[in-house]
């Protein structure tokens, strides 16, 4: 997801963000400081075995070893994870049960190593269930996914590891530990508190079973959504597709037979609906689109998603409970910048109100050409309509200049003026890939040519395939244990043209570059401990936000966005009308995307947790105000973010937290003269992307920025009123 759906606004960001500091001590401990024999140390605790499974052996080839992609089947892949398991259970053991005193080393850095064969195992584990998603891997995680959640919940309730951890964390000044080490320490310890650690016995059994529960409704709410997907519209007159492109209706014919049909499908995923609602002329067949691609999870049959997430809410609200929160929100959002629901409530309702006031200008406008109210399936077609004849400017006026291959060049010439990285396509076939679809290109320091690593490129849509665009690593940076690179992947779901180049939209090309930026965050990580290579979810989109600016900045549109046929690039009047129109419908964008975040607030601070979960979505947005003439940007039944983990839970306003960075970090480049201005852009490299967790995030930006960010340069972006 990308800033062109998000806005934000409200009080001093940073004000609401706590500092982690490191807790005291007073027993006598020997100081215990960074060394390499921290790890001869951990790695003496922990057990001698090595793995039997193929898929968890250590990765081989070249580039410091590979995902073995080619050697994967579901069979083998379920002999490694169960094998994983027991390795990473008998190391957990022996460090809890080590008869030496705790110590940073013997119990924060052994268990930062324990558990390497499991990981290598779940790397290929999550891509084969996201991005290949067949019967066979739909069956593997159904089967695994409660194992796995299981034995996380064996560490955390391991009461002797549990008691080392604490002991660490109390004595970290005492034993000496560096400021890095003492953050470890703290957030090792609050993560297990957090995660039910210091409940008695009948607590720990009772989360348990939660956990256990919640691991199979997220993985059963998923499989169903894709299921949905799998659907599509198909068309058999081409009077129907009047107005599409020709490159959309090539497209819909490719997918109509990839589905062995004549005629022309429109696939149930955004790339491809998206375009039919913005230029389709056949209203019947727009709001036909529109119904079934907003009724995934929602039609009653067996891929019917509102029982399992009213199971989800209640299993939630349980464990919230159980651990002393008020609610599902108050729990999640402990370790985040905002802190509480409260803050993230501050800013979204800051800007609720102007942009329904926008949709309503925007509605106006659009019912004095089409002569009738507008609809849901109308919005997006007529605001073409008025974009037009606003600003003379046509999307499909925009499409011929952004070919794929094309603006992943860019992307890539971004990475290089900013950061000094090179990519380099692999085509030797010496590096395995999951789809043959996939491009790898090993990612280099302009400077020395050295190398950093490796970045996959999977970029279309295909049956079992989730919906979106993601991205994830499956080799991240650290030091502590030598110098690890990178192999950092970026997955989206664009239509695969059936020849031929591939245009995409300038939606679509932002989104490249969104989920590019969290490669770039990954590829420039410089972190000594794997423990704190991650950053709050309210702060991970930044980086990859901040990134869309550049898309249209002009030496990537010198260089790269050509027109298809001349050659030539995108004309500079062509570049005004987009600036022009660059707060066009952001009305509509605002509150399609904000209402989603509303309701997942909202349904997560229910006293009571709804079980009509249709109801509830009615009712919710019927007390913010909804604009009839919108529907949520991801509606509950198949709101992924929400329901297959509780990584987006409660926390979908974090897109709007990281926008308020994104919006000043692009002012300061802007203001600089040089939007490519190589000072800034060492900077920001070295606090905002190199340096993970190791310090608080709100006093990263401070060092970067030289102050808090400036809620204005948000606002501006969005055209909306500064106040």
């Amino acid at each position: 997801m990308h800033r062109r759906h998000l806005l934000i606004g409200g009080a001093s960001l940073f004000a609401l963000s706590g500092c982690a500091a490191a807790a005291g001590g007073m027993d006598p401990v020997a100081p215990v400081t960074a060394s390499a024999n921290e790890i001869a140390v951990a790695r003496a605790v922990l057990p001698v075995a090595a793995p039997k499974a193929a898929l968890l052996q250590e990765w081989t080839g070249p580039f410091e070893g590979v995902p073995p992609w080619d050697k994967v089947t579901p069979a083998k892949l379920r002999d490694a994870v169960l094998e994983g398991i027991e390795l990473r259970r008998a190391e957990i053991n022996a460090i809890a049960n080590n008869p030496e005193p705790a110590t940073f080393a013997n119990t924060s850095v052994a268990m930062q190593l324990a558990g390497e064969p499991l990981g290598r195992s779940m790397a290929l584990f999550g891509v084969m269930t996201s991005n290949i998603g067949s019967p066979e891997y739909r069956a593997l995680q159904s089967e695994l996914s409660p194992l796995l959640s299981a034995a996380g919940d064996e560490t955390t309730f391991n009461e002797a590891l549990f008691a080392r951890i604490k002991h660490v964390h109390e004595t970290a000044s005492a034993a000496g530990l560096t400021a890095e080490q003492a953050r470890i320490a703290e957030r090792s310890y609050n993560s297990f508190v957090r995660n039910g650690a210091a409940l008695d016995a009948a607590g720990k059994a009772e989360l348990g079973r939660i956990n256990t529960a919640l691991s199979n409704a997220f993985t059963s709410f998923g499989q169903k959504v894709v299921e949905d997907e799998k659907t599509f519209i198909h068309i058999t007159d081409e009077a129907a597709l009047a107005g599409l492109s020709d490159g959309d209706k090539a497209a819909a014919a490719a997918a109509a037979r990839a589905n062995n049909l004549t005629g022309w499908a429109i696939t149930n995923t955004r790339s491809s609906v998206d375009p039919f609602l913005s230029f389709g002329d056949d209203r019947a067949m727009r709001e036909k689109v529109w119904r079934a691609f907003v009724n995934r999870g929602d039609n009653g049959d067996a891929n019917d998603t509102n029982a399992t997430i009213a199971q989800i809410v209640a299993l939630r609200d349980q464990r919230a409970k159980l651990l002393g929160f008020v609610n599902h929100a108050e729990w999640r959002m402990q370790d985040t910048m905002a802190k509480t629901p409260a803050a993230a409530m501050e800013l979204m309702n800051r800007v609720w109100a102007p942009a329904k006031a926008r949709v309503a200008e925007e509605v106006a406008d659009m019912k004095a050409i089409a002569g009738h109210d507008i609809e849901p399936w109308d919005y997006l077609y007529y605001a073409e309509k008025v974009r037009k004849a606003k600003y003379d400017l046509d999307q499909n006026e925009i499409k011929p200049y952004l070919e794929l291959n094309n603006v992943k060049r860019g992307a890539f010439y971004m990475a290089e003026r900013l950061y000094g990285f090179t990519f380099h396509k692999i085509t030797d076939g010496s590096v395995p890939v999951f789809h043959p679809d996939v491009e790898v290109f090993e990612v280099r320091n302009k400077a020395d040519g050295s190398h950093v690593g490796l970045f996959y490129s999977d970029d279309f849509a295909r049956s079992g395939k989730r919906s979106g665009a993601w991205a994830t690593t499956y080799r991240s940076y650290s030091s502590y244990d030598g110098v690890k690179n990178v192999l950092a992947s970026n997955n989206n779901n664009f239509i695969k043209a059936p020849s031929g180049p591939l245009l995409i939209s300038l939606d679509d090309a932002e989104t490249l570059f969104h989920e590019f930026g969290h490669a770039l965050h990954s590829l420039s990580s410089k972190v000594r401990y794997p423990a704190l290579a991650g950053t709050p979810r309210d702060y991970v989109e930044y980086p990859s936000q901040v990134h869309e600016h550049w898309v249209l900045s002009r030496p990537i549109i010198d260089g790269f966005l050509k027109h298809v046929e001349t050659g030539q690039p995108m004309p500079q009047a062509l570049v005004d009308k987009i600036e022009a129109a660059s707060t066009f419908n952001q009305g509509y964008a605002t509150v399609s995307y904000l209402s989603s975040a509303l309701v997942d607030m909202d349904l997560h601070t229910q006293a009571t947790p709804p079980t009509d979960i249709d109801a509830f979505e009615r009712e919710s947005l019927a007390r913010l105000g909804m604009p009839k003439e919108i529907v949520m940007r991801h509606r509950l039944p198949h709101f992924n973010h929400l329901f297959t983990s509780d990584a987006y839970s409660a926390g979908y306003y974090s897109y709007l937290w990281s926008e308020v960075m994104d919006a000043d970090t692009w002012a300061y480049f802007e203001e600089s003269g040089d939007v490519f201005n190589p000072v800034i852009g060492a900077k920001y490299k070295e606090i905002i992307l190199s340096e993970g967790n190791t310090t608080d995030r709100a006093e990263a930006y401070r060092r970067f920025r030289g102050r808090n960010p400036d809620v204005a340069a948000l606002l501006k972006v969005r055209g909306f009123p500064v106040n």
